[in-house]
C-alpha cells in the first residue's frame, strides 16, 4: 500500500484556456465598479460579454488610452469603450501630483507617509488615486450632465484597480474619435456657442466646488457642435486644496486665452471677470 507523503501534484492552470476562441477577454463588468444608474441602453454589461483591443487612442507621460469593443459574441449588440489605463508605479505619474493631491488624503498615516515619500507602494497608491478621482468626477458631472444639460463628460462605464473604462466619444461607425478644440477653427458664430457651453460647464464645477485642474483645448473635444470635457484625473477641490484658486484661475486663463487668439471680443472672454463669477459660484466670495 502506498503511503501518500505530500499533497497531489497539480498541473499547471494555464489562463489562456479559458479565453474566448477569438483571442478577446471575457468582460471584467462583474469585477468593477460601475458608473452611475441607471446605465445608458448602448452600453453593454451583460457577463457572457468580451473586450476586443482595437488599438490605441493616445498615448501620454500618466496613462494610455486604448480603443476596446465590447460585444456579445455571435450577435450585433456591442459598444465602443475608450479604456485609460495608468502607468505602472515606476513610471512617471503626474508631474505636478503634490499640489494636486492637497485635499485627497487618505485615513491611514501609514499610506500617506508612502505618499509623500513616494515609496513604490505611495507611487502604487497614487496612480490609484487618479484613477479613483477620475472616476468619481465623471459619475459626479455626467450625473449633473445628465440632469441639468450644461455639463457634457464621458459616460464612466467602470473602474478596476487603475484601468478606467469611459463611453468612447466620437465615431462609433468608424471608431474616430472627436476631434480636439485645440485642432479646430470653428467660425465666429460656432465660436461664440462653444464659449457660451464653456462658460456653462466651468459654473457647473464651480457650483459643485471643483476645478478641472488642467483645463486647455487638447482635453475638449468636440462632439458635433457639443464640447465635451475630458481628463479629469487632476480635478481640484477648491475649498479644501489650499491652492484651489489658483488652479481655477489657471484653468480660466489658458482658455480664454484660446478663445481670444480665435477672435472673440477681448471683453466676452475677460479671464478676470470670469475667475470672480466662478469663485463666487464656488462659494469662495
Amino acid at each position: 500500500m502506498l503511503k501518500r507523503t505530500g499533497p497531489a501534484p497539480t498541473a499547471a492552470v494555464d489562463p489562456d484556456l479559458d479565453r474566448p476562441d477569438d483571442g478577446a477577454r471575457w468582460s471584467s463588468w462583474d469585477q468593477a465598479v460601475h458608473g452611475p444608474a441607471p446605465h445608458p441602453d448602448w452600453l453593454v454589461t451583460e457577463l457572457a460579454a468580451t473586450d476586443t483591443e482595437l488599438g490605441v487612442l493616445k498615448t501620454g507621460k500618466e496613462a494610455d488610452v486604448h480603443l476596446v469593443r465590447r460585444g456579445i459574441p455571435d450577435t450585433d449588440r456591442s459598444c465602443l469603450l475608450a479604456v485609460k489605463r495608468y502607468r505602472e508605479p515606476e513610471h512617471r505619474l503626474f508631474h505636478r501630483d503634490a499640489g494636486y493631491l492637497e485635499g485627497r488624503r487618505v485615513r491611514r498615516s501609514r499610506e500617506n507617509r508612502a505618499m509623500e515619500g513616494r515609496t513604490a507602494f505611495g507611487r502604487k497608491m497614487i496612480a490609484g488615486q487618479w484613477a479613483a478621482a477620475e472616476f468619481a468626477a465623471l459619475s459626479q458631472l455626467w450625473e449633473l450632465g445628465n440632469k441639468l444639460g450644461s455639463i457634457a463628460v464621458p459616460y464612466p462605464v467602470q473602474l478596476l484597480g487603475t484601468e478606467l473604462m469611459l463611453e468612447f466619444v466620437g465615431d462609433a461607425d468608424e471608431g474616430r474619435a472627436a476631434p480636439r478644440l485645440a485642432a479646430l477653427r470653428p467660425d465666429p458664430d460656432l465660436l461664440r456657442r462653444l464659449w457660451d457651453q464653456l462658460v456653462d460647464a466651468l459654473v457647473v464645477l464651480a457650483r459643485a466646488g471643483l476645478a478641472h485642474g488642467d483645463l486647455s483645448p487638447y482635453n475638449l473635444l468636440m462632439h458635433g457642435e457639443r464640447l465635451v470635457l475630458i481628463d479629469l484625473p487632476q480635478v481640484v477641490d477648491v475649498v479644501a486644496n489650499p491652492t484651489g484658486r489658483d488652479f481655477l484661475a489657471r484653468d480660466v486663463r489658458v482658455v480664454s486665452t484660446w478663445f481670444a487668439a480665435r477672435g472673440l471680443p477681448a471683453d466676452l472672454v475677460d479671464p478676470a471677470a470670469l475667475t470672480a463669477v466662478l469663485l463666487r459660484e464656488a462659494g469662495l466670495r
